[in-house]
């Protein structure tokens, strides 16, 4: 607490210290109280002093036999924090906060995991781990998730797998290839993709359907099948399309089957069965955002209802994208163009 006082004349105090004594104090804010013995000669050559000021009192101190009376019935009181020297006021709600600010400060940061990846051929030891992103990514192909994986991975020439640098365990982060409609018409897989295509078609596509489907084209058709994790960087994205797309070029020009396989790498048009939920309307929202780039270079495009997935309440649909070997080489460019790369 605080004692202010005005004294008019010396009587009032018997010793004054010097500012210089003050300023040696150890605790230069806090004056101690006079003692009986000081010799009276001391105040005759001081009549014209005037001390105004304030004496605050050394809270460890104890002047007197009452505080500790006082301090039972203190405990039930409020009492007023006390100033620091500055004149500021200290309380436990600012201590506590400054406490807890300076434990903001100190709270270390999420933990950074180190991921590098790398752009496989594929391999039979991506199997379990291909035919799980495929079948987590649409229902469309949750039935014919084995057969598909199997023939992607003897698909060597075309086809990439995003894993990590010295993987033993398989692991797949996405991956993306491209199969063959004519070389692959006997497998059932594909002919349960081609009729879901055609069923559900609208009239006014029916025909062109017919004819990229047939496998009669002069350059042939195929299925583009990707899937990745969600959350996989952009630069990841964009580079495993780059690289598939270098697959078919490397292939074609390396094909060992002579003309023949150089003509059955050298897709004329894409397929893409791409997963997505109702956006209100007729739109659709996409669940991988370069599908929508595929769907808007397309030559047409349409959209089906694919199966329903169990404990999802949001319905589940199917954009079938038509590109030409132009619009999906126009949509790399975008691709490339939006990611920043």
């Amino acid at each position: 607490y605080q004692i202010t006082t005005s004294m008019a004349s010396k009587e009032h105090l018997k010793t004054v210290p010097s500012v210089d004594e003050l300023s040696n104090a150890k605790n230069p804010a806090i004056c101690h109280s006079p003692t009986e013995g000081t010799d009276d000669s001391d105040n005759s050559s001081d009549d014209d002093l005037v001390l105004e000021g304030v004496l605050v009192r050394n809270p460890d101190a104890s002047d007197s036999d009452s505080d500790s009376e006082d301090e039972n019935e203190n405990d039930e009181k409020v009492i007023n924090a006390p100033k620091d020297c500055s004149g500021n006021k200290r309380t436990e709600e600012g201590d506590k906060k400054k406490l807890q600010n300076s434990r903001k400060r100190q709270k270390p940061g999420p933990d950074l995991v180190h991921v590098e990846f790398v752009f496989w051929d594929m391999k039979e030891k991506f199997y379990h781990g291909m035919k799980t992103l495929l079948q987590s990514s649409s229902t469309i192909y949750s039935a014919q998730s084995s057969p598909l994986s199997d023939l992607m991975i003897k698909d060597v020439s075309v086809g990439t797998v995003i894993s990590t640098e010295g993987d033993v365990d398989g692991n797949v982060f996405g991956f993306a290839s491209v199969l063959n409609l004519t070389t692959n018409s006997s497998q059932n897989c594909i002919k349960f993709l081609k009729e879901l295509c055609l069923d559900k078609c609208p009239e006014k596509h029916k025909n062109e359907m017919n004819i990229v489907l047939s496998g009669k084209t002069k350059r042939p058709a195929g299925f583009l099948i990707h899937s990745r994790m969600i959350n996989l960087p952009l630069e990841i994205v964009e580079i495993l399309h780059q690289q598939l797309v270098l697959d078919m070029d490397w292939a074609i020009e390396n094909a060992e089957g002579g003309e023949e396989e150089q003509k059955s790498l050298d897709f004329g048009a894409f397929v893409r069965l791409a997963p997505g939920t109702p956006g209100g309307g007729e739109k659709v929202i996409f669940k991988y955002f370069d599908d929508e780039i595929f769907a808007n270079n397309a030559e047409f495009l349409y959209t089906i209802n694919a199966p329903k997935s169990y404990g999802a309440d949001v319905k589940q649909l199917c954009s079938v994208i038509v590109m030409s070997k132009t619009g999906h080489r126009a949509a790399m460019k975008e691709l490339k163009h939006l990611v920043g790369t």
